[in-house]
């Protein structure tokens, strides 16, 4: 593996995620480093997660009444409903022995010690089962696969071990141009994505000369509205479905009997050009209603701003490339870490925005320029 070793300890300078980023840069191969931290095409969309959030400005507010104060929130609704302490998950994030030895099952551990629920990838490098056995809330993060059957066989093997939520991520039928990573030379190891071992993998297609492997290969195998409807079907759990940026297609998946939607944009590894997630938001809460589970990821650094997604209608939010930076540093004593200084950050900006409860975070917290 290209990583080193990581520390068993947390050096007194990691005050913040961006401390973690600093470490992972010092302790990654460069091509690995180039393929977790790089976005697609000229990373416009990359930019602007962060350009996005960092224009947002909140009041603090004061004399409110903190004698009844709680992060905790409410997902889902009915006998689906689950409660989590602070409105924070891990994103599904794949191929983490690329980062550290342990892989997932160090993330694992340090979000169980947390208790904050950590969505495993299909594409992990540990097996499922073995992640759960270490871990706290899970939920199971499905890609696609060519054959109902196989994604049949993932889900039952997920919910056999004890997974709670199925998030299917459907924002990336295709890589997106990942040119950075192309540069550095990176090349994923063949054996990597353990959990695809034994599966059929997709027929051999025949393509008429004028057909483009692309729009006619790859994306045969997508799946489509029909499949959805089965994946409904099967999935007695929670499902979410990830990777969602347009108000019509969150609209369409809540009538397709979907539980929840990811706004996304994969953290600006699919499209380049697509908006901020943040940008996003508003407009497919307004979609979807106030009674719909709404998570955000893409672009979370502190905590001020998992209560800005909160503030303009998500439910919770997703730490992706986090994770690893902390994972590379000092393993799941890091991520634990990470995690905690996200929570007590997003804790300190309630307090000083005047905000008791999930409930008092709304729009007003934001302040909004004149035009």
């Amino acid at each position: 593996m290209n990583h080193t070793a990581s520390l068993n300890y947390i050096p007194t300078d990691i005050v913040s995620v961006s401390d973690y980023e600093r470490y992972a840069r010092e302790t990654l191969a460069y091509d690995v480093l180039e393929y977790i931290n790089a976005g697609v095409a000229d990373d416009i969309t990359l930019d602007r997660n962060r350009i996005a959030f960092d224009a947002m400005s909140i009041y603090n507010r004061v004399l409110n009444n903190f004698s009844h104060s709680s992060t905790q929130v409410e997902l889902f609704s009915g006998r689906l409903k689950q409660t989590l302490p602070h409105p924070i998950l891990l994103a599904p994030v794949a191929h983490q022995t690329l980062i550290h030895a342990d892989g997932e099952i160090a993330t694992a551990q340090a979000a169980a010690a947390l208790n904050i629920p950590m969505i495993v990838s299909t594409l992990a490098s540990n097996r499922i089962e073995d992640i759960a056995e270490h871990a706290g809330p899970c939920w199971f993060q499905l890609y696609w696969q060519p054959y109902r059957d196989a994604n049949l066989e993932l889900i039952n093997r997920a919910i056999d071990s004890g997974y709670s939520a199925i998030v299917i991520t459907l924002d990336a039928p295709v890589n997106g141009l990942r040119n950075r990573a192309q540069r550095a030379g990176f090349l994923l190891p063949n054996d990597i994505n353990i959990n695809l071992r034994d599966l059929p993998q997709a027929a051999t297609k025949t393509l008429n000369p004028s057909d483009s492997i692309i729009l006619n290969g790859f994306m045969s195998d997508a799946p489509n509205q029909n499949d959805l409807v089965w994946l409904r079907q099967q999935v007695k759990l929670p499902l979410i479905a990830k990777g969602i940026s347009h108000p019509q297609d969150a609209i369409l998946l809540k009538k397709l009997g979907f539980d929840g939607v990811v706004v996304s944009n994969h953290g600006g590894r699919t499209l380049d050009t697509l908006p901020a997630s943040i940008e996003l938001l508003p407009a497919i809460r307004t979609a979807v209603g106030d009674d719909f589970t709404v998570l955000l990821d893409s672009g979370i650094r502190r905590g001020s701003d998992i209560f800005k997604a909160m503030a303009l209608g998500a439910n919770a939010v997703l730490i992706g490339r986090p994770q690893l930076w902390a994972l590379a540093t000092a393993g799941a004593l890091g991520v634990a870490h990470m995690l905690k200084l996200l929570r007590d950050e997003f804790e300190i900006t309630m307090a000083l925005a005047g905000c008791s409860n999930i409930e008092n975070i709304n729009a007003e917290s934001l302040f909004t320029r004149q035009a």
